[in-house]
């Protein structure tokens, strides 16, 4: 038998080749992305059939076998399962940050699930995958065989998107793998943005483009180019040249002598000057790009992995699932998880805790149920009494994928070889490649625009020479005498001969003669600006900003994926988190988040007299307190208990100013049920400042702010309180600032705590600050304007203004001076405020009307004056709340007073004025407010008891027999709670908003549980399947010590009017 040459080699030799020749391919053509798309070639493959088929965003969908068929018979040569994996990946929402195709079907789902076959489902292109496509037909990119020779593929595709990053990638390669987070639009827009504009800062101060391009990649410059810009450099480039040559300078030993160590060493000095203009550091693109956006969300604890990955190329990043801890009641806990880890399987997960629970290597949980559907991801984990939560969810982390790793490794194919590389130089490959694919472009138009020009110019002198034209044509005997002869009379080209023999009449026209001349005109203004394009590359980069900017508009979407810090790291957080100025927001309901400064700048003055009906935002929640802060602050939280919690601002989920914001409770560790904050304090600056705190039974204290430093989430007690007493003012204080204390009796007193007050330690208590009488309680406090008056409002909604230079200041511990004169007809104090002129004023009342006043227009009375009507109320009704709208001073954005907004127990609602928003206002009103006057024979029975016909409110004055029932105990029927509007799940099931694992949530409607066999057995509903596990297979648990108390929220019976729910923070409500 024939069987050809053979041809004899060493098997050594053979293998060693033959091996990296596969190894190659696998790693060129199979395994790794492209820098420049992002993309390996079977996704691009697919992507490029799928534009050939027409399959646009808008197109009808085709059958999913259709389109493999097609990269398969035409670009792919390999299996079709493969192909199809790929495709239904692109197509999933939970694996690509941004999919690029449009699937319709069974594609597969986070539990695991395969997807339908392909005859089954269909897709199309989604609409950022057409970012990707973009100019293709434009000699953009260059085109190959393909792998029989018959039909051109794209060697890679223009991607105006910056899909590697975007979408990241992952791929197992020989020797190599590759594993790139997806990251957030916005935030690669925003970095790329960041350099581009340095680069054109570099051009701009004199600096040619090809200098400042070879230095952002590390080549070297011709000494004589570089000692030629001192000549052109901007001032500020030949300042900061002088200024590094004297450094330089002053460094040597021995000055240099002669021209030529002067210009060596000016030629170091420009080159050090150029390389930090056009160089970007690190950390400044850190503060753009804060991590990986998973698709799944998550949170990432940590940012010493991130850092690491970015600037080394490999990192690892930890995932942590978000999680909540619902109170049940009766001492029972519900840990609900509603975002894994990227890429963990949510079955799997659900099948692991029920093994370990089997296994009793976690002990204390009653029943597991998975209760996700289209709205979302939840996973109800229900405890036993008793067990502490914190210790499951911490277990909980350490055995399963609730806490996993991603391991960075930013490898991708540059010029056809793997590189790791950093996140700099993955920014700066995509710069340089959509320099490349627009200058291609540019030159693609510009020949076209040429070309069409050139036939423009023959027709226009055809059209100016119409009657020789047509003469020679007539008489010529065929087309191609009439060419030569047109092309040798007009001394035209060919292609101009050519077309116009080819000119239809219809072009003879006037009408069409004009068009002719003008689309000639217009054409040669194109051919300009191409050509102009062309001359300056730097006007190529403000195309690639231009098509960032659209791409953040059409697609761009908040952050997915929460970063948290952890306690120790080597990478501090201040050196990635931008310094700005920033305002804390916190709403009635105890929902917090932070807002650019900018936003909070003051409103038009158009204020109303006459009290209209309060218009809510869609959860009822308006902003209660703000606070002027910056991303490197810690801010401190004061609870009515004497309680202070700490966080850093940074970490403060950020939102504008639309936004409801995250339960703050998520953040901070409570113990009561009725605990609400009622002062904010950002500490940034220890020397000279206090915190100061007041109670409702007229005591204050002083703590020194350096003293409240190792302040954590977990909180600290900053003052001891008796049973029936509570802080109502919280608030930073400074050596030479007064407050001033008003009363609901109408007595003020004014004086100085730094002189008046000694400061004392954390868990003291307080000293007096005003004499009360049995019936008299405090109702507001407010830090001193010289140059501002006071403002009191009563329980029928008469108030006043009086200028603070008539209170005198006194001693602490005094009985003050009357503020007002109080009468059955303006009824006790309920709320006050200090105001100055040109300021604002928004006056709530508990059931929801709203004032909105220029304080100019309220009168200006004597200390004992009554006031007037600011505010028409019922009977039953009365104010609650001050809200001061600030006009904006010299420097950033004052949104309020720092650290001393007081929150009303009745939150404020916006007014239905199109000026009405929460960007300026700082609550003020008391928590517990004043009911209208009522007789003296009547007012100790319907205040300790009131009905359901009158405002659930706190009485004005007590017995003293009373107060300390009243106060500590409030009933049901004096603070109703209107519950938070939330999404509902399954079954009704509702779904806790956005936070993090360690926080206590409001919980869910319980669902009901199948019957058990017995009391310990435990109930696991997964995936349509219930399971039991059997008591005899589980040892009873032993009672946990110090159970961990989580805050609870029940739906209560609310009264028949419209009312604003009460601000328990966090949701939270006292346990009956």
């Amino acid at each position: 038998m024939e069987i050809g040459t053979v041809k004899l080699t060493d098997i050594e030799h053979e293998m060693r080749t033959a091996y990296l020749d596969y190894a190659m391919s696998v790693i060129t053509a199979r395994a790794l992305p492209d820098v420049r798309d992002g993309l390996k070639p079977v996704q691009r493959r697919i992507l490029y059939a799928m534009n050939e088929l027409g399959l646009d965003h808008t197109a009808a969908y085709k059958k999913s076998a259709r389109i493999v068929g097609e990269v398969l018979g035409k670009y792919h040569p390999h299996g079709d399962a493969p192909v199809y994996e790929t495709m239904v990946r692109m197509a999933q929402d939970f694996s690509m940050r941004y999919v690029l195709v449009d699937g319709q079907g069974n594609f597969g789902s986070v539990d695991g699930d395969p997807p339908a076959a392909m005859r089954y489902t269909e897709a199309r292109l989604a609409a950022v995958a057409e970012e990707i496509l973009v100019d293709l037909d434009k000699n953009t990119v260059d085109f190959v065989d393909n792998f029989d020779g018959t039909l051109k593929e794209p060697s890679v595709l223009p991607a105006r998107l910056p899909n590697l990053l975007v979408n990241g990638a992952s791929g197992i390669a020989v020797g190599m793998a590759t594993n790139i987070p997806p990251h957030n639009l916005n935030e690669v827009a925003d970095a790329i943005i960041f350099m581009l504009d340095q680069f054109h800062r570099a051009v701009a101060g004199g600096i040619p483009f090809e200098v400042a391009q070879a230095r952002v990649h590390n080549r070297p410059v011709d000494r004589d180019v570089v000692l030629g810009l001192r000549r052109q450099l901007s001032p500020e480039f030949k300042a900061l040249v002088a200024q590094e040559y004297e450094t330089k300078l002053a460094a040597l030993d021995k000055p240099p002598k002669g021209k030529e160590q002067k210009d060596e060493l000016e030629y170091s000095a420009l080159l050090d000057v150029i390389d930090e203009i056009v160089d970007v550091p690190m950390q400044r693109l850190m503060e753009f790009i804060a991590g990986p956006d998973f698709p799944t969300g998550g949170i990432i604890v940590g940012r010493k992995g991130i850092a690491d990955a970015y600037t080394t190329g490999h990192g690892r990043v930890v995932i942590r699932a978000k999680a909540f801890i619902e109170d049940r009641g009766g001492d029972r806990s519900t840990i609900v998880v509603t975002e894994l880890p990227y890429q963990v399987n949510k079955a799997a997960l659900v099948e692991r805790i029920a093994d370990l629970v089997r296994d009793k290597r976690i002990e204390g949980v009653a029943e597991l149920r998975d209760e996700s559907d289209r709205h979302g991801m939840r996973i109800v984990i229900e405890l036993r009494r008793d067990v502490q939560a914190r210790q499951i969810l911490n277990n909980l982390f350490k055995l399963t994928a609730m806490q996993s790793a991603f391991s960075v490794n930013l490898l991708a194919l540059v010029d056809g070889e793997p590189r790791v590389l950093n996140l700099k130089r993955l920014l700066q490959h995509y710069i340089d490649y959509r320099h490349q694919v627009i200058t291609r472009r540019t030159q693609f138009e510009l020949e076209k625009a040429r070309a069409r020009a050139h036939i423009l110019e023959g027709l226009k002198i055809a059209l100016d020479n119409l009657d020789e034209v047509i003469s020679t044509i007539r008489n010529s005997p065929d087309a191609d005498t009439a060419r030569t002869r047109l092309m040798k009379r007009f001394k035209l080209s060919e292609i101009q001969a050519q077309a116009i023999l080819d000119m239809q009449l219809r072009r003879l026209a006037a009408l069409e003669r004009k068009k002719i001349e003008q689309e000639l005109a217009d054409t040669l203004k194109l051919i300009g600006q191409l050509e102009d394009l062309l001359a300056h590359p730097i006007k190529v980069y403000g195309l690639i900003k231009q098509d960032l900017l659209d791409l953040k508009q059409k697609y761009g979407d908040q952050r997915r994926t929460q970063i948290r810090e952890e306690e120790a790291e080597d990478f501090t957080a201040e050196d990635l988190i931008p310094d700005e100025d920033i305002v804390v927001a916190l709403s009635a309901r105890g929902y917090v988040k932070r807002v650019a400064a900018e936003q909070y700048r003051a409103q038009p003055r158009r204020g109303s007299t006459r009290s209209v009906t309060a218009v809510l935002n869609k959860e009822q929640d308006p902003v209660t307190m703000l606070l002027n802060a910056n991303t490197h602050d810690t801010v401190l939280f004061l609870s009515n208990v004497g309680k202070g919690y700490a966080m850093k601002a940074h970490e403060i989920p950020a939102g504008d100013r639309q936004a409801r914001g995250v339960p703050l409770s998520n953040f901070l560790s409570t113990t009561m049920a009725d605990e609400r904050i009622v002062g904010m304090v950002a500490m940034r600056n220890h020397e000279n400042s206090s915190v100061t705190l007041v109670t409702r039974l007229g005591e204050i204290k002083r703590v020194l702010l350096a003293d409240m430093a190792g302040t954590r989430p977990s909180g600290l007690n900053v003052m001891t309180l008796d049973a029936k007493d509570e802080v109502v003012w919280a608030g930073q204080t400074d050596p030479d600032q007064e407050i001033i204390i008003v009363t609901a009796q109408a007595k003020a007193i004014r004086f100085t705590p730094e002189v008046e007050t000694r400061a004392s330690g954390r868990g003291s208590g307080g000293v007096r600050a005003i004499r009360l009488d049995d019936d008299d309680r405090v109702v507001a406090v407010d830090v001193v304007d010289k140059d501002g008056a006071l403002l009191v409002v009563g329980g029928r909604g008469f108030g006043k203004r009086t200028n603070l230079t008539e209170y005198t200041p006194q001693g602490r511990g005094g009985g003050g001076i009357a503020t007002a004169t109080i009468t059955d007809k303006n009824g006790p104090l309920a709320a006050a405020r200090v105001v100055t002129a040109g300021d604002e004023v928004v006056i709530v009342s508990a059931h929801g009307q709203v004032v909105r006043l220029p304080v100019d227009e309220i009168p200006n009375q004597a200390r004992a004056g009554r006031g007037s009507k600011l505010i028409e109320l019922d009977s039953s009704d009365q104010p609650i709340a001050i809200l001061r709208l600030t006009t904006e001073k010299k420097g950033r954005p004052q949104a309020a007073p720092e650290g001393n907004a007081q929150r009303p127990r009745k939150p404020a609602a916006a007014t239905s004025s199109s000026d009405n928003s929460e960007d300026t206002s700082s609550g003020n009103g008391e928590d517990r407010p004043l009911p209208g006057p009522l007789p003296k024979a009547q007012r100790k029975r319907s205040m300790a008891q009131p009905t359901a016909e009158t405002t659930p409110v706190q009485p004005a004055a007590l017995p003293k027999a009373q107060r300390k029932r009243s106060t500590a105990q409030p009933t049901a029927e004096a603070t109703p709670a209107q519950p938070t509007p939330r999404a509902k799940g399954a079954k009704g099931q509702s779904r806790p908003q956005a936070g993090d694992d360690e926080a206590a949530r409001p919980p869910a409607a319980a669902k009901p549980a199948a019957k058990r066999r017995g009391k310990d057995d435990i109930l696991i509903r997964a995936g349509g399947k219930t399971t039991v596990l059997p008591r005899a297979d589980l040892l009873p648990p032993a009672p946990a010590e110090n159970a961990e108390a989580q805050p609870s929220k029940k739906r209560q019976a609310t009264k028949a009017q419209t009312q604003i729910p009460l601000p328990l923070w966090g949701d939270n409500k006292k346990k009956k």
